[in-house]
């Protein structure tokens, strides 16, 4: 059967595809830096505690308090990707996400009770004494088993030849797992994730230093070490996922080759100083580096599936009926909407800080 026969038409869309593109990115890069937070932090802790068989540190009492308002934001922040990826491609996700529907669907579960676990394990902190590993670590599988799914369902999305498989087994039961890019590829984002993590204790502590905390200095260093050790590691895994990337696609023969080889080249060059300031424990300089370094690797994802879906798709193909005024009420209620939202996160900060002191 000939996959293309499989492949869906596209809906038309409201402006030109650029726009949608560009959203994205953005509200991309924002999910992925709280996810980053939320799984990173939780497995540091995790590690803090079969470390010190469940001893309480100020490291893992502070992702205790924070871990509920982390899940709540990087789920939150992460409906509005999803959405334009649905927009651009919902013919292709909404196949891959039916082909795999029970664990798709089975990610709402997941989350909740990771969600729930996060309170148990804020509310219940102090009580809970050799437990707060088993917790942590049940939290940390969950939030696994949800990347594992979400990556499971974009790479099947991008590989419309693997579909036909659904008349073999047509359940919602597919898996990826024949896909070389996927084992490399979710290492990779894991991995980041516990640097990502590692550099957001460092600042949290940084943070708390500036407000007179005497032992912070010993985990601002700690969570630097996380960082630069996890990024250097990282390394590996992602020459493993570009050695698993299907023979030309890294080319500078076509535009969008070059375009990933530059910025996969920029990613690594920043991320050089971003790991020199982690080991020397200052803490700014490694997010201003580190901070363009995810985006151009965001970047460089996004340039990647546009290599990938080449034989399939492209994002010129999408049918445009102009419609303007929708549009901008979007962006209206969107800005109205982020402004809020920095206005929730400021408050939470400072309930946090004072719960710290009362502590």
């Amino acid at each position: 059967m000939d996959p293309a026969a499989l492949i869906p038409t596209p809906d038309a869309i409201p402006v030109p595809w650029g726009w949608f593109q560009l959203f994205l990115l953005l509200t991309f890069f924002i999910h992925i830096l709280l996810m980053n937070v939320m799984v990173g932090t939780t497995f540091i802790a995790l590690i803090h505690h079969i470390r010190g068989g469940g001893p309480s540190t100020p490291c893992t009492e502070a992702v205790s308090r924070t871990l509920p308002f982390t899940i709540a934001f990087a789920v939150n922040f992460g409906v509005a990707p999803l959405l334009f990826v649905q927009v651009l491609y919902g013919h292709l996700i909404y196949t891959s996400s039916i082909l795999m529907a029970v664990f798709w669907l089975s990610i709402v579960a997941l989350v909740i009770g990771a969600y729930t676990l996060a309170y148990v394990y804020k509310d219940r902190y102090a009580r809970l004494g050799g437990f707060r590993g088993i917790i942590a670590g049940l939290i940390v599988l969950l939030l696994l088993a949800v990347a594992f799914f979400f990556v499971n369902n974009l790479t099947l999305m991008q590989t419309p030849a693997s579909w036909s498989r659904y008349f073999e087994q047509p359940r919602g039961l597919l898996l990826n797992l024949a896909d070389p890019m996927l084992v490399p590829r979710f290492l990779h984002f894991m991995v980041a994730a516990v640097a990502v993590g590692g550099l957001a204790i460092a600042l949290w502590f940084h943070w708390r230093r500036t407000r007179g905390e005497q032992d912070a200095a010993r985990w601002i260093a700690s969570g630097c070490r996380w960082f630069s050790y996890a990024t250097l590691g990282n390394g590996a895994f992602g020459l493993w996922f570009l050695v698993s990337l299907p023979s030309g696609v890294l080319t500078p023969s076509t535009t969008v080759g070059l375009l990933l080889l530059l910025t996969l080249g920029g990613g690594i060059v920043l991320a050089v100083p971003a790991v020199l300031y982690g080991l020397a424990g200052r803490v700014i300089p490694t997010l201003l580096c580190i901070l363009p370094t995810i985006f151009l690797m965001l970047l460089a994802r996004s340039l990647l599936r546009t290599a990938l879906l080449a034989p399939w798709f492209s994002m010129t193909q999408l049918p445009v009926n102009p419609a303007a005024f929708p549009f901008f009420l979007f962006l209206f209620f969107g800005a109205t909407g982020l402004a809020l939202i920095v206005w929730m996160v400021r408050f939470t900060l400072r309930a946090c800080a004072d719960n710290g002191r009362r502590s």
